[in-house]
């Protein structure tokens, strides 16, 4: 691992790499703002680089060093609690149970058939879900938290192997007002003039993404004001506010 340097020190560097802010990674982290600095200012000055470029503006930037130890210092992370993670299932017994992650909008058809599962080699098997966002289940299942997740558009990662489960439709809510509501199926072009809602990008990053790439290459410049993490706050935002729209 790291020589001299605490996981403390690993999850403030990521924090602040993801988040390009002091104030948001210091909220993240539940630290004042500056014992992050100093925590980040301790471990440069110790190992004479630079991780990050500030300049007077607050604005962060993530130096070339600055990249190779953040993916080093994830890895690190990954492994300290898959450690913790797999001597604890080895205590457990847990080769008699299937814990799998899933979101907390899966189609019930889907939970249904897990709990259902029965292998004839693993008579004793029990099968238990958790509840996580698309990102949590892949971390949860590079650290050995559980075995397998169903996640909406997984991050490319060489350490998973995904596999196609299901196709699912991507749904727009609108108002019952607007032009496009009768329209069985929906283009961009077709709000390119409202204000947007989408899920943050922490809750499905790819998808996020996919539609802003999208938006971008028809020369739509999105008007997006809110993130939501849940569907029904999306819809509860567009019946409080009828300009608005939903995916």
């Amino acid at each position: 691992m790291f020589a001299n340097v605490e996981i403390r020190h690993l999850n403030a560097v990521i924090a602040l790499a993801e988040e390009l802010n002091f104030t948001r990674a210091a909220q993240r982290l539940r630290i004042a703002q500056p014992a992050l600095s100093k925590l980040i200012t301790d471990l440069e000055d110790e190992h004479r680089f630079h991780l990050f470029i500030r300049d007077k503006r607050g604005v962060v930037e993530v130096t070339d060093a600055g990249r190779i130890f953040v993916e080093e210092a994830r890895l690190a992370l990954f492994h300290s609690e898959r450690t913790v993670h797999l001597a604890r299932a080895v205590h457990e017994g847990s080769d008699s149970v299937l814990t799998i992650g899933h979101s907390p909008y899966a189609n019930r058809d889907w939970i249904s058939e897990l709990l259902a599962i029965r292998l004839p080699l693993y008579p004793r098997l029990q099968v238990r879900l958790r509840t996580q966002f698309a990102m949590e289940s892949v971390r949860s299942v590079l650290v050995g938290e559980v075995n397998l997740g169903l996640v909406t558009a997984p991050p490319p990662d060489a350490q998973i192997t995904a596999v196609p489960f299901a196709p699912a439709p991507l749904y727009a809510a609108l108002p019952e007002t607007h032009p496009a509501a009768q329209k069985e199926t929906l283009v961009l072009q077709d709000l390119a003039k409202d204000e947007w809602i989408l899920f943050a990008k922490r809750v499905h990053p790819l998808l996020h993404d996919a539609i802003m790439d999208t938006a971008r290459s028809e020369s739509i410049a999105p008007k997006h004001p809110h993130d939501v993490i849940a569907p029904q706050e999306a819809l509860d935002l567009v019946d409080c506010r009828s300009e608005f729209v939903s995916a």
